[in-house]
């Protein structure tokens, strides 16, 4: 992916009560298997989140537990235009219409309940990737400061900018 398409690559885990948000390399968001790669390094109880956010137009989260991959690919549309996002799209079993008029609206695919146990619903996460006012970084935004980590994410991502 071009360096300029991706807008970050984050992931996120807690540990010991306390959640964690660094940076992950540029290249790991080449491609579904490196990002799920790079997340498994990770510590985390109940697994290790990972957010990629592409061109302002959609975002993949991922939630990987050992062997387990859950996954959220914020707007199916994206598999038209984005590897990363076929990739994700093939990963949920989802063929993706041929024909891109049939999906002239916003339509998150995958696993809306990823957050749940972490306090947010799958309505609301539904409802957050449906907007179409917000852009993917002000969605994953959103997530965080929803979950409690907006102040570690807002740092991490400062610092992939400098």
């Amino acid at each position: 992916m071009d360096d300029d398409a991706l807008d970050f690559a984050l992931a996120v885990w807690r540990e010991e009560g306390e959640w964690n948000v660094a940076p992950v390399p540029p290249r790991s968001a080449d491609s579904l298997e490196s990002f799920m790669h790079a997340l498994r390094q990770l510590p985390g109880e109940g697994g290790v989140l990972g957010f990629v956010s592409v061109a302002d137009e959609f975002f993949l989260a991922l939630r990987v537990q050992g062997d387990h991959l859950r996954l959220l690919l914020s707007d199916l549309n994206a598999a038209y235009d984005w590897p990363l996002a076929e990739q994700a799209a093939e990963r949920l079993g989802i063929d993706v219409p041929v024909d891109e008029e049939e999906l002239d609206e916003i339509e998150p695919a995958g696993d809306l309940t990823l957050l749940v146990d972490f306090g947010l619903e799958a309505a609301e996460l539904d409802q957050l990737c449906s907007d179409p006012e917000l852009f993917p970084d002000e969605q994953v935004g959103s997530i965080a400061a929803r979950l409690g980590f907006g102040e570690k994410l807002e740092s991490a991502l400062e610092t992939r900018n400098r």
